[in-house]
């Protein structure tokens, strides 16, 4: 059975896409808990996806979480989020996950790990932790934060990096 939070997220990413072919191109590779792996061969490109866990607090867009995978950049577990508030500009961003914090770089409802040795250490963090969460101060001077569910993200991360394991 198709998670329901899951559609919305492939729904948000399509609505995004750069291409819009994209949308029509995603091959579902398996739904894990509430975790989704894609693959968009068109791009091409495969990612795990999750959308945040719901919330009675106004939001500026639908919150999500994606780890992707560009074989033809070479660029493996990318991680990025949509969050739920647009950020007021210099704001710090931080994400928790298990006892680890991470400074992440981003801008207008986008946030994204500095470099891609932080991009491994969260996703090696994901593997082990229960829930994530992160926050920042949104444009309207608050803080705010979107919470996710880890269980079954590594087997999503897994499906999508073998998903794209033979595009070169």
């Amino acid at each position: 059975m198709t998670n329901p939070r899951l559609l919305i997220c492939a729904a948000i990413i399509a609505s995004t896409a750069a291409l819009p072919v994209a949308a029509a191109a995603r091959d579902s590779l398996g739904v894990f808990s509430d975790w989704g792996a894609f693959r968009d061969p068109a791009i091409p490109r495969c990612y795990a996806i999750a959308k945040a866990a719901p919330s009675s607090l106004q939001r500026d867009n639908e919150p999500f979480a994606s780890i992707g995978t560009w074989p033809k950049r070479q660029v493996r577990g990318q991680v990025h989020f949509r969050v739920s508030r647009n950020l007021a500009a210099n704001t710090a961003i931080t994400l928790r996950i298990g006892g680890r914090s991470f400074a992440l770089t981003g801008s207008g409802s986008n946030a994204w790990a500095k470099d891609r040795a932080m991009d491994a250490a969260i996703v090696a963090a994901m593997r082990s932790a229960g829930s994530m969460t992160i926050g920042a101060t949104g444009t309207n001077g608050k803080r705010f934060s979107n919470t996710y569910d880890l269980d079954g993200v590594a087997t999503a991360m897994d499906a999508a990096t073998v998903g794209c394991a033979s595009i070169r």
